[in-house]
């Protein structure tokens, strides 16, 4: 019967290794790394480069991406940072969040054009919203441009 009782143990042991692999996947925004945000044609869109403080969009410079074309301000701005903002606002204000972990968001411009947005404060599941929002957001503007 000892047999029986070491057995499980021995089953237990290997389903804990595979998850050991998972650590470097929520380090990933401390070193710096690129991802590029294409339209469905594989036409490039943006760079997103993350460092320690945070993630930057950097719109590709051929195009010339305008504050004023939509969805931006009234999609992206309006709806997704604005209420990521609101949200971890009222965090803060339950002290369930502390004022430097809080969400923001900088729009850098060159009068009307959009020359990087500074995103701080991001966790792995918001990472996942802002890059389909974002892309998605200037592969609209992207269509506006073209044919406008």
């Amino acid at each position: 019967m000892p047999k029986e009782a070491i057995l499980p143990k021995q089953v237990i042991l290997p389903k804990q290794e595979p998850e050991a692999p998972k650590p470097p996947v929520q380090r990933m925004p401390e070193q710096e790394s690129v991802i590029p945000l294409k339209t469905m044609t594989d036409e490039p869109l943006a760079l997103i480069i993350f460092d320690k403080q945070g993630m930057h969009v950097m719109p590709d410079e051929s195009k010339k991406f305008s504050v004023n074309t939509p969805p931006f301000s009234n999609f992206l701005v309006e709806k997704i940072f604005a209420k990521m903002q609101e949200k971890d606002s009222e965090l803060v204000r339950t002290k369930q969040l502390t004022a430097d972990k809080m969400f923001s968001y900088n729009i850098v411009r060159e009068e009307d054009l959009i020359k990087e947005i500074i995103i701080r404060n991001v966790d792995d599941e918001r990472l996942k919203e802002l890059k389909s929002s974002i892309r998605w957001t200037f592969e609209k503007m992207y269509e506006k441009m073209k044919s406008g």
